[in-house]
């Protein structure tokens, strides 16, 4: 009898314990109800079947909000997977299907390995990345898609793609695909037309040029300027031409052919320095040359040559008398050699320099761009704090001359007028030679400042 009372005891204090738990999760939902505006002369039963019936009404609009957002994103012109921490597709949208060439007979409801469904290894690399990094990473390809049947091979065409890849919760990965080939072949289309007027235009220019240097000869003096001007738009025109046409044969896979030999990049800096000195000694400029005197690199020598005299012209055109264009070479530890010329200016007074207007940034390297040169004037400030003046007697002096001596400037380029290709001729022979080329303002500076990194490794004289 005592085991039995105490038991009852036991079990109606549990009974009681529960009761009481129940009824302060009633008073929490009651209170929650009156926050809301519920009826409080309402019976505790019934406001908590309102509740109930209001959280229903929540999770059917959440639900019916959820569908739309997934039609819509089903009919989007952008294509969209989404996979899990295992690489499985667990859902893609039409968009995706048609660039991806996805089987039809797929269903969502069976998620698959994307190896299976796709064979694209940047596709495969961006998701990696964007798991991985856990940032929205953008990756550029051409993906060709691949047929098991092998009659519709010749039918199947390469399509241009630019994926963004963001990170989701558990691991996921969510990919939107944008189809960039209609952009790739209207550039292709430019390029080739501009490539097709400029062998168009090469021929008569010169024949312009020949007429115009012999009718220089026989007229008289007053009448000579005349013939000088137009002697000097002809060879602006030709340059120009000749620009195009250096593009256009990059751009048809000059990498290929590319004539690579062991050349010492000082030397070919202060050659290139040297070729321009018509040009500083008006302005009086100034290198200043920082790194090795003695550095092997395996590049095309003419073209890495070009790329020099686009860079240095440039600084020379665009920096004000008195300047300073520094140019640096040294080793980073990535194993990469990084080249970077900047334009430098002078320490008294409020002395100019020549910088890039922050807007015109990602345009630089662009074909035909120009920054605005009323905005470029309007940007002049004070470059370098410790910079000091250099005469001309300076500025052709020391270790850069004595290593200029010892080496033949090429004669197969000069300083050329601006056409708004020099930049992007420099951005094409940089990444023929598997680099990359930025430009920015100097952080410590605010001068111009553009940034060659070539792929390096040790070399040695034979």
């Amino acid at each position: 009898m005592l085991g039995f009372l105490l038991g009852l005891a036991v079990g109606l204090l549990l009974l009681g314990w529960q009761r009481l738990q129940m009824s302060q999760h009633m008073r929490t939902l009651l209170s929650h109800l009156r926050s809301d505006g519920a009826d409080a002369s309402l019976l505790s039963v019934s406001q908590l079947s309102l509740a109930i019936a209001r959280q229903q009404q929540i999770h059917q609009q959440l639900q019916q909000q959820l569908e739309s957002y997934r039609q819509i994103l089903y009919s989007a012109p952008l294509g969209y997977l989404q996979l899990d921490d295992e690489n499985r597709l667990i859902w893609c949208n039409l968009a995706a299907r048609a660039l991806l060439e996805i089987n039809r007979d797929y269903t969502a409801h069976t998620p698959r390995l994307l190896l299976e469904l796709v064979r694209s290894y940047e596709l495969d690399a961006l998701i990696e990345e964007t798991r991985s990094s856990e940032k929205p990473q953008r990756h550029d390809w051409v993906f060709y898609p691949v047929s098991p049947d092998p009659t519709q091979l010749s039918q199947q065409q390469p399509c241009a793609l630019r994926g963004y890849g963001f990170p989701l919760l558990a691991g996921q990965v969510g990919i939107f695909l944008e189809n960039r080939q209609e952009a790739v072949t209207l550039t292709q289309q430019r390029d080739r037309w501009a490539s097709d007027v400029a062998h168009e235009l090469k021929t008569p220019l010169t024949s312009i040029r020949l007429v115009a240097e012999t009718l220089h000869s026989r007229l008289d003096p007053p009448l000579q300027g005349w013939v000088e001007r137009l002697i000097n738009e002809t060879i602006r025109l030709s340059n120009l031409v000749q620009d195009l046409l250096d593009l256009s044969q990059i751009d048809l896979g000059y990498n290929q052919s590319l004539d690579l030999k062991i050349v010492n990049l000082s030397e070919l800096v202060a050659s290139a320095w040297l070729n321009l000195e018509p040009l500083t000694r008006k302005k009086q400029l100034h290198l200043d040359y920082q790194g090795p005197t003695d550095l092997l690199i395996q590049v095309d020598e003419a073209r890495l040559y070009r790329v020099l005299i686009n860079l240095l012209d440039n600084s020379i055109k665009y920096s004000p008398p008195w300047q300073t264009v520094r140019v640096q070479n040294f080793d980073r530890s990535s194993g990469r050699k990084q080249l970077r010329s900047s334009s430098a200016g002078a320490s008294r007074g409020n002395r100019p320099r020549s910088r890039f207007p922050d807007e015109a940034l990602p345009y630089v390297f662009e074909r035909f761009y120009r920054a605005d040169p009323a905005r470029s004037q309007r940007l002049i400030q004070n470059p370098y704090q410790s910079c000091p003046l250099v005469s001309s007697e300076e500025a052709n002096s020391g270790p850069v001359k004595d290593i200029a001596e010892h080496y033949t400037p090429s004669p197969e380029l000069h300083p050329r007028n601006s056409s708004g290709l020099g930049l992007a001729i420099v951005k094409q022979i940089v990444e023929a030679h598997g680099g990359s080329v930025h430009a920015q303002n100097h952080p410590e500076t605010g001068g111009a400042w553009i940034e060659v990194l070539l792929p390096w490794k040790p070399l040695h004289r034979l």
